[in-house]
């Protein structure tokens, strides 16, 4: 009978820590249009990738942003780097759009240092695909991650102690 409260404790700590985890270490979209890192300080550099296989574009890609000056990906390239404006505003999500002449898309690319509240996304005209938030190691912050290990270790305390007083109570009864 020990062994139930213990998986369902183990099980619930392992759920809980897997919805920490960060999706994914780059912003990329369906089309295979990648920005790495997906978060990046102001004055960083990013590399811009773009998806060269079956559905990809096969041309000349047009990559532009507001955060940095418009980029040029070359048809035998699939990639190419840009250096993010120092006077980005931190904490605020940029729309990095690509371009082609099979299709088009965007990326979100996040600037480093908005602090502890999410960043609002900047407004976007472009009707290509839109994909979801990427994360980046460089975007963590240390102290929240430490807070939130606190408590789900606490959590996972606080579980296993009631499971063993409720398991202490049956066990006293007739």
């Amino acid at each position: 009978m020990r062994a139930i409260p213990v998986a369902s404790v183990a099980l619930l700590g392992v759920a809980t820590l897997s919805a920490c985890v960060p999706a994914g270490a780059a912003g990329s979209d369906t089309f295979g249009f990648t920005v790495r890192p997906a978060t990046v300080a102001p004055g960083g550099e990013v590399t811009l990738g773009v998806g060269r296989g079956a559905g990809g574009c096969r041309g000349r890609v047009t990559v532009t942003s507001p955060v940095f000056d418009t980029v040029t990906i070359a048809r035998d390239e699939s990639s190419a780097t840009a250096r993010v404006d120092r006077d980005a505003r931190r904490g605020a999500v940029y729309q990095v759009a690509f371009a082609c002449k099979e299709r088009s898309g965007t990326v979100d690319l996040t600037i480093a240092g908005g602090g502890s509240h999410r960043p609002t996304p900047e407004p976007h005209h472009s009707k290509g695909v839109h994909a979801g938030e990427g994360g980046s190691i460089a975007g963590f912050d240390l102290k929240q991650i430490g807070v939130g290990a606190l408590l789900v270790a606490g959590s996972v305390g606080a579980a296993h102690r009631l499971s063993r007083r409720r398991s202490g109570e049956h066990g006293a009864r007739p």
